[in-house]
């Protein structure tokens, strides 16, 4: 395996309450014609989360108050994918892989890496059946 050391670039942003999660970050990744991104960090709160949890076909929502314990995932204009685990007020912490649904309580602090020269692509994996990533250079912009 040849891998070669990419420059990045990094953005922030902040949630306010009742904004939903995965539909502001891939808004985020269309307004700013993002190909390839990813979540560095994130902080936050949700009253509702609605993540597939392992080897389920169905979504599962929670409502309550959650803190938000880690944010993880690739964006890009052509498709992004995000796990995310939450913590409850005892402590107790589940993940899964986020859905549309998860709403902001308090905040929502993010901070994305930009990859300025690759770009991520889905492309149907026959033998997951899923939409998977694809990894494609880009030329470097000159001047």
């Amino acid at each position: 395996m040849n891998l070669t050391p990419l420059p990045i670039m990094a953005i922030a942003l902040r949630l306010s309450p009742q904004q939903d999660l995965k539909t502001e970050l891939d808004a985020l990744a269309i307004a700013q014609n993002l190909e390839a991104a990813c979540i560095l960090t994130c902080v936050g709160s949700l009253t509702r989360a609605v993540l597939r949890l392992a080897g389920q076909s169905e979504s599962t929502t929670y409502d309550g108050r959650f803190e938000i314990v880690s944010l993880v995932g690739l964006l890009s204009r052509h498709g992004s994918h995000y796990h995310m685990a939450i913590a409850d007020d005892t402590g107790r912490t589940l993940g899964g892989h986020v859905l549309a649904g998860c709403q902001v309580y308090t905040t929502a602090e993010i901070v994305i890496g930009i990859l300025p020269h690759t770009r991520f692509g889905r492309e149907l994996d026959p033998a997951t059946g899923y939409r998977e990533l694809s990894i494609e250079p880009l030329e470097p912009l000159t001047g």
